[in-house]
């Protein structure tokens, strides 16, 4: 038996039933179409995370006269500014539903007018004060039973999980303790409700009558401690906020996976959580858990071993939390390759084979796809040696798994013919820098710093991050923004800092006088054809920076333009794309001079077919969250978060002229 393979136990069970179930003709209503009726009901659209809306009043040839219909800024919600505000809103019934302002408020908002009907805020305290997840809520579900009981739920800063009347606001009564499920309890493990280092700031995901939630945690790049909390995932009663089930992310004695950490390994480490968002084929009854990796991100030597579940994609019961398939995208994880955003339900047609398939972009700069009911691989995925590494103490996995289909989407590794090369004089001073660091392909493992005489190890940490992608259900296509990074990883060990043995030596990555080291383009949206497992197109996605622009080693130089990394400021996180009847839609991720001469970004819009960009409009601060549209009255209207910097976050509504 391979080591991605499982034996056929109950769980395996449960996997060819549904199958059986499939061919035997169960009900259909299986595909995932998008978001349905005008509506945006969920944080993906759909609970299979498309992000696609079969709408085309905005189309390419009115893109560019949308206008701005309504705002909300988030300024006066909270005592903290909501400057990188990352929510993406829900549209059920007129109503808007969103996150707002760092404190983790939750208000409602006429979809026409963007008038305020509600706001909803938990004052926690000094819980709150000590929360390791202070950033900006990205989004709430909304749940109804059909009968007029309508919630809205969120994850506070806090780490509690609170169910709303979603016509008041109010917290509702018989849900946990007055609307209020304390997240640090019930956790199969002990965590301090003040201090315990656990939270989440990503929107749950509500199918069956079940919430489920996930657990993120502080940055491991640097932890204090080889020890933390476990970032275990769990299942509650949407009526009652009783716990219906929990998958251990690292196995308990006894449990599948618990061999894949040696030495005990497993009684002390931490993390391992799902701190993006979180996939539902509610017709099938499966949840799909895109897993992070475990205490530390760049130094794995106190926990030997493959380490299930981390950085894996695992299958389970949506009614009971029991496994039923998984997949580990990566073997004892040393790169910070956590799995950064929902897997994607698509719907697809390969070699004349209708597949019900689940498509998982991540940071390698791959999308593996599977078949969603068994978890076998739509293309054949190889155990392909990889580059060893002498960290002492290190426990190093000889093979890594290496997609045949689709390509590449992003650059990955770190490789000399990527160097920067507007002027020859650039790339020499590009060579001579990276001769200082140790570079090499994908899986190329951390060193010490000083090692060999290098600094750090170069590679490209961000393929795809947690906006993860948009799929057009009518055309098998996929569209993904990504963008080209550069980290480097010097391990030092530092008492003062951590009980670990080693941890990330806090090394800024090197540019040439001031430079990217790598050739642009430096952000990208790339459309890939799941039918064939093929890229059709790419485009460089955000205009050139102003310092590009203006750098005096480029003057009088003619640059294309280079696209920019994403994320307001520039940061890892990245920016979502939105897939339309006729379009792929997607803001810039900083700021830059725009056409007209004011400083700010553009909301662009591409033909789906070529990539060809058909509109643009502007934005006053990047694109922080998500967009997404909706109908309402005959209009549609495209919603985005935007930004960044000194800018307060707001939501921008823009429609047609009427």
């Amino acid at each position: 038996m391979s080591r991605q393979q499982d034996v056929l136990g109950d769980a395996g069970v449960r996997a060819a039933a549904v199958v059986m179930l499939l061919l035997l003709g169960a009900p259909a209503g299986l595909a995932q179409h998008g978001a349905a009726g005008g509506e945006w009901r969920t944080y993906g659209g759909d609970l299979g995370s498309t992000r696609y809306a079969p709408l085309d009043q905005i189309h390419a040839d009115n893109f560019d006269d949308l206008e701005v219909e309504w705002r909300f800024r988030t300024t006066n919600l909270g005592p903290f500014p909501d400057f990188n505000y990352q929510a993406t809103p829900l549209m059920v019934d007129g109503v808007l539903y969103a996150t707002a302002g760092s404190r983790r408020n939750v208000v409602a908002l006429d979809a026409a007018t963007g008038e305020l009907l509600w706001v909803y805020r938990l004052d926690e305290g000094q819980r709150g004060m000590n929360a390791i997840r202070r950033m900006s809520g990205r989004g709430v579900a909304y749940w109804t039973d059909g009968a007029g009981d309508e919630r809205i739920y969120l994850v506070t800063i806090g780490y509690q999980l609170v169910g709303l009347d979603a016509r008041t606001g109010r917290p509702v009564p018989g849900f946990g303790v007055d609307g209020i499920v304390d997240l640090k309890r019930d956790n199969d493990q002990p965590i301090d409700p003040l201090t315990g280092e656990i939270g989440w700031n990503s929107a749950p995901v509500v199918a069956r009558d079940v919430v489920i939630v996930g657990a993120s945690h502080r940055s491991g790049g640097s932890p204090p401690s080889r020890e933390n909390v476990k970032g275990y995932i769990r299942g509650y009663d949407a009526r009652t906020g009783e716990r219906r089930w929990i998958f251990h992310t690292i196995p308990r004695p006894g449990q599948f996976g618990r061999d894949t950490w040696l030495n005990d390994s497993a009684v002390y480490t931490g993390n391992t959580g799902v701190w993006t968002n979180l996939t539902v084929d509610e017709e099938l009854g499966i949840a799909y858990l895109p897993i992070e990796i475990p205490t530390g991100d760049y130094y794995g030597g106190h926990r030997p071993g493959d380490n299930l579940f981390s950085e894996s994609l695992v299958a389970v019961d949506l009614e009971t939390g029991e496994r039923l398939w998984h997949f580990q995208f990566v073997h004892h994880p040393i790169w910070d390759y956590d799995v950064p955003c929902p897997p994607i339900l698509v719907d697809i047609t390969v070699g004349g084979r209708e597949i019900k398939a689940v498509a998982q972009p991540v940071k390698q700069g791959w999308v593996y796809v599977f078949d969603r009911v068994t978890g076998e691989p739509v293309w054949p995925i190889e155990e392909r040696p990889v580059p060893a590494g002498n960290v002492p103490g290190e426990w190093y996995s000889p093979t890594q798994p290496f997609p045949t289909k689709p390509p590449p989407f992003e650059r990955q590794g770190f490789t000399l013919d990527e160097l920067i090369d507007f002027t020859p004089e650039l790339h020499a001073e590009a060579l001579e820098i990276a001769s200082r660091y140790r570079t090499g392909p994908v899986f190329t493992p951390p060193i010490v710093r000083g090692q060999d005489g290098l600094l750090a190890t170069l590679f490209v940490p961000n393929g795809a991050n947690w906006p993860g992608g948009s799929f057009d259900p009518d055309t098998g296509m996929l569209y993904l923004y990504s963008h080209t990074l550069n980290r480097a990883i010097g391990l030092v060990n530092d008492a003062e800092r951590s009980d670990m043995d080693y941890i990330n030596g806090r090394l800024r990555p090197p540019t040439v006088r001031g430079l990217p080291m790598m050739k642009p383009p430096w952000g990208r949206i790339t459309a890939i054809d799941l039918n064939e497992g093929e890229i059709v197109w790419q485009v460089a996605h955000g205009e050139t920076p102003d310092f590009v622009r203006n750098h005096p080693a480029l003057r009088g130089l003619d640059i294309p333009r280079t696209g920019r990394t994403g994320g307001a400021g520039g940061s890892s996180g990245g920016i979502g794309t939105l897939t339309t009847k006729t379009l792929v839609i997607s803001g810039e991720g900083g700021t830059v001079t725009t056409p007209s001469g004011a400083r700010g970004a553009m909301l662009r819009a591409y033909d789906k077919a070529t990539g060809g960009e058909r509109g643009a409009v502007y934005l006053p601060a990047a694109q922080t969250g998500s967009p997404m549209t909706y109908m309402l009255d005959g209009r549609q209207y495209l919603v985005v978060a935007v930004g960044g910097g000194s800018y307060h976050g707001e939501l921008m509504a823009f429609a047609l002229p009427e």
